[in-house]
């Protein structure tokens, strides 16, 4: 369901010139990749929850039940992360993470604690394959020849049309 909400997201980014289908694709497949990977390594361990009852349209439930799940990952005392792990984490969600150096994520659009649980549990992937993606390095380009050539053709355009504007001596 979440790979399907990415691809309709995709779709409309897909409309501007500069992206095409098969970068926007390949980008999708890698940061599916990274979750795996991510899910592989058990941040269940390491992971604690804390529930409360959640603000918003919920009838007589709303008032019964802790439907608002907050995670909560120590990112410092993490041992299924390296130091440049925690560092990146660090640097790329300083305003998620609190004083206490734990990873704050709320969950609490659904009128169920399982799904938001769940819900807050996809997020906290998504963040950490999202800021521990690689940064792709930029590839110096030059321009071509006829790149160059339709430059200067264009400023010769431009000069001459602005010496026509001059008052004849």
């Amino acid at each position: 369901m979440e790979l399907l909400n990415n691809l309709n997201a995709l779709k409309t980014i897909c409309f501007y010139p500069i992206f095409n289908f098969a970068f926007i694709f390949m980008l999708l497949s890698i940061f599916v990749c990274m979750i795996t990977i991510l899910k592989s390594r058990n941040f269940e361990t390491e992971i604690s929850f804390k529930t409360s009852r959640s603000s918003g349209p919920g009838g007589q439930n709303v008032n019964k039940v802790n439907t608002k799940v907050e995670l909560r990952f120590a990112v410092d005392q993490s041992n299924l992360l390296s130091e440049h792990e925690k560092f990146k984490l660090k640097q790329k969600l300083p305003n998620r993470i609190n004083n206490e150096g734990e990873l704050l994520i709320v969950a609490q659009s659904e009128r169920s604690q399982l799904k938001n649980k769940a819900d807050a549990i996809e997020r906290f992937y998504q963040l950490m394959a999202m800021a521990l993606k690689p940064v792709k390095r930029r590839k110096p380009t030059r321009p071509t020849r006829a790149a160059k050539e339709k430059r200067i053709k264009l400023k010769k355009q431009k000069g001459e049309i602005k010496s026509l504007r001059r008052k004849p001596i």
